[in-house]
């Protein structure tokens, strides 16, 4: 790596502290918040849909933009400020259709950065993007930060202080954002193809499709997951300690992925990943009162979601390559963070309020089955074509 590249691990490794722990902050407490000012669980499902919802339209407006211009920082750096201008708005109101105004047009610019840094860290890191998880573990630990801070906090003071910890966030956010480096986008054989002629490949739409349940599976965690340690007497400094366990898990599989990657590719990590999703969500809806079933569940953070995102987000890096890499990152966001998490989110609020938490994360825990026999079967495929084609080469 060129010796004037070295100090560009921190800039962006300082970009992914601050972006998650605003979502530490955001995913566990705002629905707590929310409901401390009397919305109900069908309210809040809708608000807490409103971040999915932005990461499925805005991404890709951001990410044809920074390709077409070419100034991916430049769009980073106006995402980053738009945001924290938007996100000053929390402060102003408590109605239902306030808070909707505020949070669409925040999220519209917040969720518009993350996939132009990642394809910019990728492209940073180049043939060795097996690494990523270790750039993208300083994420976690903005996370764990924010998540276990606050939690403790809050059995102390008002919830109502969780707003000034999204202004933090926010001025971190857009501190390093204009710190991320420029850097090249190296030309590929595949720069004069259309994307949709990349996307409409099998082996994207498999990813893209079971990425999507995923994000589905995970809306219920999202959206409900404090409310409902709390509900079930959790202290709050509780509910923080179990998120950040599974972010702790997270990141110590950030770290070892070289390793799994060499050792079993990206296709078998997410087979597991989806695996580990099945068993958790039934933890998690069947096993709440007891503390030690909700710890395994939480461990298994590390594969649903560290190991899962960082195979699947070098899978995406794999198949857009050039000047789609923008593109790639910001339609995989869109379709399954964004979509599948708008999906997820919003569907949790009526069979919560309805069935209750056990068959809303039953559910969860079927449609991530669901995405496992998808990959399952694209993977069974492709063996079968890699044989036909071994005997004819015979």
């Amino acid at each position: 790596m060129p010796a004037d590249r070295k100090n560009y691990y921190w800039r962006i490794a300082g970009f992914y502290f601050f972006y998650y722990a605003f979502v530490g902050m955001f995913a566990p407490y705002w629905s707590l918040y929310l409901k401390s000012i009397s919305f109900s669980a069908i309210e809040i499902a809708i608000l807490m849909s409103i971040q999915p919802v932005m990461r499925m339209i805005a991404p890709n407006l951001w990410g044809w933009l920074a390709d077409y211009t070419g100034k991916r920082l430049q769009v980073v750096q106006i995402a980053a400020s738009l945001s924290a201008v938007c996100y000053l708005g929390v402060f102003a109101t408590t109605s239902f259709w306030g808070m909707f105004l505020v949070l669409a047009l925040m999220g519209f610019f917040w969720s518009a950065s993350m996939p132009l840094v990642e394809a910019t860290t990728l492209t940073y890191l180049g043939k060795h993007s097996a690494r990523y998880g270790r750039i993208r573990s300083w994420g976690s630990i903005g996370f764990i930060v924010s998540v276990v801070g606050l939690g403790y906090a809050f059995d102390y003071i008002a919830i109502v202080w969780l707003l000034w910890a999204g202004v933090v966030c926010e001025v971190g956010i857009l501190i390093f954002a204009r710190q991320i480096p420029a850097i090249s986008v190296l030309a590929h054989h595949t720069d004069h193809q259309p994307v949709k002629q990349i996307i409409m490949q099998p082996r994207v739409i498999a990813l893209f499709s079971a990425c999507f349940m995923m994000s589905v599976a995970h809306g219920p965690y999202y959206t409900f997951y404090s409310i409902y340690l709390v509900e079930h007497g959790y202290a709050k400094s509780a509910v923080g300690g179990l998120w950040a366990l599974g972010v702790i898990c997270e990141i110590g599989v950030f770290f070892v992925m070289p390793w799994l990657v060499r050792r079993f590719g990206f296709t078998r990590i997410l087979l597991v990943s989806f695996g580990a999703a099945v068993l958790r969500f039934m933890l998690i809806g069947w096993g709440v009162d007891f503390l030690s079933l909700l710890l395994i569940a939480q461990v298994l953070h590390a594969a649903t979601f560290g190991a899962y995102h960082a195979a699947s987000v070098g899978l995406v890096h794999e198949f857009f390559q050039g000047r789609h890499q923008s593109k790639g990152q910001a339609l995989f966001g869109s379709l399954t963070y964004g979509a599948g998490g708008m999906l997820g989110g919003l569907a949790s609020g009526p069979i919560w309020q309805h069935y209750g938490a056990s068959v809303l994360y039953s559910c969860s825990a079927g449609v991530a089955l669901l995405g496992l026999l998808l990959i399952l079967w694209k993977q069974c495929i492709a063996s079968a074509q890699q044989t036909t084609q071994d005997i004819r080469a015979d």
